[in-house]
Order: structure tokens, then sequence, then C-alpha cells
């Protein structure tokens, strides 16, 4: 017998009958007739996958946790609750919205802008890492379509959490404090049911003001494999911004710091509502938002992908 690979005669005869009797047409777009671009990477099936992983699970379930931890706190550190002058941390026991701008306050510093560098600098460099993304794109998803799928996903996961933190802050609110006035630290009051929709405009706006930290995210999750780099390097930037927001040295040059206007929602809750700084700041993401998208799209389009 020489040596080497015994191969059945009897079996090769029948693929090669098999092969011959299969026939791979081409359609109009010069791909293979029943493939669709439409139905690969699917919203549905990311979406489960991505709910699916512990980091979201974890990430979701402290957001709903930090009212409980703040209304522990004050609990055990408030001697003199429910003032009625002071600044928001001295208000936060008045009523539910002023709990609920509390927990914006405190949270949107950090937290926020993590949670949305969490789920957008993740999303590419952690199928890298796994050495998944070659074969998802062999699949083959078009790049475009694995980078546009993936982003609306991390974007919906984002503004679920950014809605989740306020909606169960007012709930706990409620119970604890009341559905009382919502006091400024002007001394303005504000109605529940104004507080409400002031409260609601806040949300949407820190949702559209963070669009500038899920565009860093992407483009740095483009750019590197390494997960942890894509989300700390957009955290690291936020950081970055705010201190330097705060040296008054720089003057006007704070104004095209992306964080700048972070915190212009808190114009809302008062009686009269100045909206230039919450235009700007919504003009400011959106500028630094679409830059690192495109750049986003446009490394990812022509990057060699080697895992």
């Amino acid at each position: 017998m020489s040596e080497g690979v015994h191969t059945d005669p009897h079996a090769l005869d029948e693929l090669s009958d098999v092969a011959s009797a299969e026939h791979a047409g081409v359609g109009a777009d010069g791909a293979v007739e029943g493939y669709s671009a439409r139905r690969t990477l699917r919203l549905g099936v990311e979406l489960r996958r991505q709910l699916k992983r512990r980091r979201t699970q974890f990430l979701l379930g402290f957001v709903a946790l930090l009212p409980f931890i703040l209304v522990i706190a004050f609990e055990l550190g408030q001697s003199n609750p429910n003032r009625r002058s002071g600044g928001f941390v001295d208000l936060a026991t008045a009523s539910a919205p002023n709990f609920v701008v509390l927990a914006l306050f405190v949270s949107g510093t950090f937290l926020l802008p993590m949670i949305v560098a969490l789920f957008f600098g993740d999303t590419i460099a952690s199928e890298a890492s796994w050495s998944s993304l070659k074969y998802l794109l062999a699949v083959p998803v078009p790049r475009q379509r694995v980078l546009r799928q993936k982003a609306i996903v991390s974007g919906l996961l984002s503004a679920f959490a950014l809605v989740l933190l306020p909606l169960v802050s007012l709930g706990v609110g409620v119970l604890w404090y009341g559905a009382g006035d919502a006091i400024s630290p002007t001394g303005d009051a504000v109605s529940f049911g104004d507080s409400l929709l002031a409260i609601a405009l806040s949300t949407v706006y820190i949702i559209l003001q963070l669009a500038w930290v899920a565009g860093l995210a992407l483009a740095l999750s483009v750019v590197t494999d390494a997960p942890l780099g894509a989300v700390g390097g957009a955290v690291l930037v936020a950081i970055v911004s705010q201190i330097l927001d705060q040296i008054t040295a720089l003057e006007g040059l704070r104004n095209y710091l992306p964080t700048h206007y972070a915190f212009s929602w808190m114009d809302l809750i008062s009686t009269d509502v100045d909206w230039t700084n919450l235009a700007s700041g919504l003009l400011s993401a959106a500028i630094y938002g679409t830059v690192f998208f495109l750049f986003a799209g446009r490394r990812f389009a022509r990057k060699d992908i080697t895992s």
C-alpha cells in the first residue's frame, strides 16, 4: 500500500454527481441567486445577542439600582429633609422631580458618557478580539451593513439605559418624596406636570448631546481590536474635556469643547428657559458626532480585517 490518505472512490463519485447537479445562478447585482444583503445580520438578531451579554445585563441592572442607592445615601446622611433652598443636591429630597434631576446630575459627569462609550466602543472591537469579525464578513455581510447594524443596536441600548435612569428615579422619588413641584436653585417652582415635560426634554437632550461620545467610541472601536481601549479612550477624552472646561483661562475656547454644554439641560428646570445653550449643545454634538461617524465608516471600509 502506498503511503497517504485513502479516499473511497465511490464517495468521490457521489460528491461529483452532487456537485454537477447543483446550479449556482448569478443575480442582477452579481451575487449568487437567493442572496440578499438585507437578510444578513438583522437588527432583531443582533439586539437579542447583545441583550444576552453579561455586560449589558450588568450595566442595565446597575442603572436601575442607582436611584435606590441614592435614596439609601440620603436616608443615612440627610438630617434636614425636604429643604426648599440650595443647590440640586440640597433640593434632591424636595420632590420626585428634584430627585430625578439629582440622579441625572450626579451621573452626567462619568456614568452617562461611560454607558454610551461601552455600547459603541465594544461593538466592533469585541468581534475583532474574539476573532469572529472576519467570519462575519465572510458570510458575507457587507462591511457598511455590519457597522450600521451594530451602531443602531448600540444606539438603541444606550438610549434605553439613558431613559431607564430617569424613569426608575421618578418612580423611586414618588414613593419616597412625593409628586410635588420641582424647585430650582433660583427658587422657581415648576408644577409636577411641567416638570415631567422638562425631564423628558432633558433626557432627549442628554441622548442627543452624547452623540459625540458614541461617534468617538465607534471610531476607536474600528481603529483598535481591544474593546477596553476603545471604551476607555472615549471616556478618557470626555473626562479630559470636562477638566479643561473648568479652566477659566481658556475663556472662549471652552465653547468648542464637546462637554461644554453637557449640563445645559438643567436650564429646562426653570420657569424661564434659555434655549441658547441648548441649541449650541445640540449643534456641537451634531458636528463632532458626524465627523467621528464618518471617520468610522471610512476607516472600517478600508481596514484590513485579520481577526
